[in-house]
């Protein structure tokens, strides 16, 4: 059975055709830039890396071209479109409507349009991509996994606001969470190399990239989490800013006479790493800056890092204890430095790293000591095989 997984951002669109019989990658690309003059598609197959400039003007175009990319005589991949089975779509925000990965109906794209206002950038993206696989995929069965459903079962009393509780009665406001489906699949992972039933454990799972949030999973389930109402709340992220007095908005606002959309922009694409550093929102030109001796640089590094170990901490609460931190994504998969001065603030927890252990990069590995009372590992996320999987059970 062959599930495609597509995630629409707002200007791009990632891709992969899985075979769920041994779940091999058979195919898989991104393309960049949609609705821009100068998109292109970088397309992958059997290795060999193929990249095409295409004016892909929507979703829907972009789409279409990567269809007809696993038929092309020149990489087939497969003989006929109706080898795929169904097409799993990544969602970023749901609302409070869906709990769970669900079947696409005009109910449930009501339920995704609707969430448009937490996600403007990305939910409507999202429902361009399963129009166009309803039109160019007739009869096959669309399934959408919602970032936001993995942290439904967040305690009320840890996901409403301390502001007029009308606001969440009128609209919705609360903290949602966001990397739902990269928090699933890295606790279920951790839980099948330590050969225990995730029941039994307390996990803290750290998703560090360019967007980042940590998860406190106990019993399986996520029980808190660090972005909020949208992805901009929580840590210090590449370029967002993460929690922070909410007054420092307002003051903002007035002194510089900001809009809200001009707000909107500094908090998500002028803070941060890139804000603290001054250099940029990727950690390796900031690293790189650290060993020059640049003082911001530096800085930052151990503010963003502080931050994290500060919520590591607040997670642990949520538990009532930790049994294993788990670290993933860009930085958390190949980020040595950072994931070192992030323990270095934890051994009050029982955080013993493994310095030698941790200058591996992007390999599943434990990286504490033998020592530690709590397990420290890195476990690369794989969010597209965990959509295909949803897709393929609710398929079944």
């Amino acid at each position: 059975m062959k599930i495609l997984v597509l995630n629409c951002g707002s200007s791009s669109l990632k891709y992969q055709l899985i075979n769920m019989d041994n779940e091999e990658v058979m195919a898989k690309g991104y393309f960049e830039r949609i609705g821009h003059y100068d998109s292109f598609v970088t397309h992958k197959v059997n290795g060999e890396k193929y990249k095409y400039d295409v004016i892909a003007r929507d979703h829907g175009e972009a789409i279409k071209f990567v269809l007809k990319q696993f038929t092309d005589p020149k990489y087939p991949v497969i003989s006929d479109l109706d080898e795929i089975t169904a097409i799993g779509h990544r969602i970023v925000h749901g609302g409070e409507k869906f709990k769970e990965s669900t079947i696409v109906t005009e109910e449930v794209k009501k339920g995704i349009e609707d969430a448009i206002t937490f996600a403007p950038l990305h939910n409507p993206a999202h429902l361009q991509g399963i129009k166009a696989c309803e039109e160019f995929l007739p009869g096959k069965t669309n399934v959408v996994v919602f970032d936001t459903a993995f942290h439904q079962t967040i305690a009320k009393e840890r996901y409403l606001y301390p502001i007029p509780y009308e606001y969440y009665t009128k609209y919705s406001i609360r903290k949602y969470g966001f990397h739902g489906t990269s928090h699933k699949y890295v606790a279920n992972r951790i839980a099948e190399i330590l050969e225990k039933p995730i029941e039994d454990l307390k996990i803290i799972n750290c998703h560090i990239g360019q967007g980042a949030s940590l998860c406190a999973i106990q019993d399986g389930k996520s029980v808190d989490t660090t972005m909020g109402l949208t992805p901009l709340g929580g840590i210090a992220m590449g370029s967002r800013s993460g929690d922070l007095d909410p007054s420092v908005v307002t003051y903002l606002m007035d002194k510089e006479n900001m809009n809200t959309s001009q707000m909107e922009h500094m908090l998500n694409k002028k803070s941060g790493l890139l804000a603290l550093s001054g250099i940029s929102a990727d950690n390796r030109d900031v690293e790189r800056a650290m060993e020059q001796g640049d003082e911001r640089a530096i800085l930052a590094m151990k503010e963003y890092d502080y931050i994290i170990a500060q919520y590591i901490a607040k997670m642990a609460v949520a538990m009532n204890g930790v049994d294993v931190i788990t670290f993933t994504a860009g930085v958390g998969e190949k980020g040595p430095i950072s994931r070192a001065d992030i323990c270095s603030h934890l051994t009050f927890m029982g955080v013993e790293l493994d310095p030698e252990k941790n200058e591996e990069k992007g390999k599943e590995m434990e990286i504490s000591k033998e020592s530690s009372k709590v397990k420290v590992w890195v476990v690369p996320t794989n969010e597209e095989l965990m959509i295909a999987r949803e897709t393929l059970n609710l398929v079944k």
